[in-house]
Formats: C-alpha cells, sequence, structure tokens
C-alpha cells in the first residue's frame, strides 16, 4: 500500500474530522456526519464522507487518499483521468469533484468524487452500449495516440506520450511494462532472444496492418485497466458504471486485452454485445492476435506491480505466448 496514514483523520470509528482541504472543496454551509472506509485498493485508503447539506438534504462523497509523490501523481492521473470519461460519458461515471493535498499532512494527496453505491457485473448490453460510446464518441485532442499526462495503473506509471502511429505508440508502451517487470523480478536469459522477436516481428506483424493499405486506427479514450472490479451497476437506477481509470487515446481494441487474463468476468457476451455497436477493426483476420498481444501487454504490466508473486511472470512467457505462437504459424 502507498498509503502511510494521516493521524486523526482516519475514515470510520465515529470520526467525523476531515482536513481542511476537503472543507473548502465541500458545499458551503455543509456538516460533516460520519465518515467510513469504503470499497478495496491495494494502493489507497478509501472511503465515503457523508455529509448533511445547507438545506438539511444528504449527500455522499468517496475518496481516495494516498501518500507520497507517487500517490500525487496516481490522484492527479485518476482524476483527469475520470475527468475525460465524465465529459464523453456522463452517466457511466461518477462525477470526479476534485483531486489535491492534505493541508494538515502534506505528504498525503485526495481524489474526491461524488458517491455511487455500486452493485456487481453490469448488464452485457448495456455495458457495451455505453463502452462503445466512450470509444466512438472520444476525440483526442492531438489527433495522436496517448494522454496530456502520466497516468498510472496500480502504482506504476504507464506510458502515455504522443505518437502518430498506434504501433509505434504501443511498442513504447509494451516497453515501458516489460522494463518495469525486469526491474522488479530480475532479468531472465530467455529475454534475450525473445524480447527481440516481440519488437522485431510480433508487435509490427499484428499491429502495422492496422495502418497499412489505406487502413487506419482511431485514437478512442481508453479506461486503461478496465476489468470486473473497476465497474458495476448503480444501485439506484440498475444502468453501468465504471471507476479507477488511468487513461489514454488508444485502438478501442485494447480495452479487450484486460478481459482474456483468467481473473476477469468480462467473458464471451461482454464482447460479442460490444460488436453489435462497433466493427471488429481490419484486418478481422487479425483480431485474435491482436487481443491476445494487447494482453502480454497487461499480463507484464500486473507482473511489475506484484514484485513478490513470482507466477505471474508464468502468464506471459513470451515463448509460449499466444501472440508470438499466432506469428509463428503465419507469414512474417
Amino acid at each position: 500500500m502507498n498509503y502511510t496514514g494521516a493521524p486523526g483523520l482516519e475514515f470510520g470509528r465515529g470520526n467525523t474530522k476531515i482536513d481542511p482541504s476537503l472543507a473548502k472543496i465541500l458545499p458551503q454551509g455543509c456538516k460533516v456526519v460520519s465518515t467510513e472506509g469504503h470499497g478495496d485498493s491495494f494502493w489507497a485508503s478509501t472511503g465515503r464522507i457523508d455529509v448533511e447539506l445547507a438545506d438539511g438534504s444528504a449527500h455522499s462523497y468517496f475518496i481516495k487518499v494516498i501518500s507520497g509523490d507517487t500517490g500525487k501523481n496516481m490522484v492527479h492521473g485518476e482524476f483527469e483521468s475520470m475527468s475525460a470519461i465524465h465529459g464523453i460519458t456522463p452517466d457511466f461515471a461518477p462525477k470526479p469533484i476534485a483531486w489535491g493535498t492534505y493541508e494538515s499532512a502534506p505528504d498525503t494527496h485526495f481524489f474526491l468524487s461524488e458517491y455511487r453505491e455500486i452493485l456487481d457485473m453490469p448488464d452485457p448490453d448495456k455495458f457495451a452500449a455505453r463502452l462503445s460510446a466512450l470509444h466512438q464518441n472520444s476525440k483526442s485532442p492531438t489527433g495522436k495516440f496517448g494522454f496530456h499526462m502520466t497516468t498510472h495503473a496500480g502504482n506504476l506509471p504507464q506510458y502515455t506520450g504522443w505518437e502518430d502511429s498506434w504501433e509505434a505508440f504501443f511498442a513504447k508502451s509494451m516497453k515501458q511494462a516489460l522494463d518495469l517487470e525486469i526491474k522488479a523480478k530480475g532479468h531472465d536469459p530467455e529475454f534475450d532472444a525473445l524480447v527481440p522477436v516481440l519488437f522485431e516481428k510480433v508487435i509490427p506483424r499484428l499491429l502495422r496492418p492496422l495502418e497499412s493499405q489505406g487502413r487506419s486506427v482511431k485514437p478512442s479514450l481508453v479506461h486503461g485497466d478496465l476489468w470486473f472490479a473497476n465497474s458495476g451497476i448503480d444501485s439506484d437506477n440498475g444502468e453501468p458504471l465504471i471507476f479507477d481509470a488511468c487513461c489514454f487515446y488508444a485502438h478501442n481494441e485494447y480495452e479487450f486485452g484486460q478481459w482474456r487474463p483468467v481473473c476477469n468476468k468480462f467473458g464471451a457476451k461482454y464482447v460479442a454485445a460490444y460488436h453489435t455497436y462497433a466493427q471488429v477493426s481490419p484486418p478481422k483476420e487479425d483480431y485474435d492476435g491482436r487481443v491476445d498481444l494487447y494482453k502480454l501487454r497487461f499480463n507484464t504490466h500486473v507482473s511489475a506491480l506484484f514484485h513478490d508473486n513470482p507466477t505471474l511472470r508464468e502468464q506471459y512467457v513470451f515463448a509460449d505466448s499466444p501472440p508470438i505462437r499466432y506469428v509463428n504459424s503465419q507469414a512474417i
């Protein structure tokens, strides 16, 4: 966890004290009536703040608190990511309110949003409709792939530099994830042979056709870490929601790389529902290979996140990975 604590400002146990930085953001005249821990995070302390507004009505906020310079960058990136999503599909994400630093604990940083009570897995069709709308209606401010700041998946940064080509962007993103994984778990001699194959043959073979022979890829805003725990149903209206985003503009199918790891619950029904709203990118025959390549990027990053779990590296050993098998079975 990247949270070292802010004494006297813990959530729950009858505590209603909040930092002055939060008091300035909440509606004027409101009174905090309770705080409590809410949700789970590997990296932060998360909670709910219940207030009574000046008119006597009740309102609630979600807060995430984290420490250090990395924590500051994480909550800033999450605020910018959730703001981007909410600006395009406001019914698909809780409204972000602010991010900032505690006045009483300058090494403690927060992300604040409206509170939504979240239930389990969303309906595939409703979820697919909202996700495809996010992808299709978003527009990169530069026309390129990337994002205007670094965002973090977990507590590790991911590549967000602006690139004209999706192939170029993905290769740099994959390299950064791999560098972080090797830093976390050490070098494996197999990589000496396999990494060049990945970057010199596999990535060009699977991604270059997307931008060849008159084809192009639209930079679409993606959530960036869309596994089932970052989604759910709004208990008030039954509509799907997503949260805890680390966005950038990407090939829309990149999102599905996070749907293939075995820990995920976004199965074939969700993918099929999505493709009723958005077509598979041409060439269609490369679709499975592309998504497996995107899965490799996610698995590599996750292995870097959990440096004390050696089994995670086994999930992406290149020699037996689907992208390399796919390329080896076809002309390169």
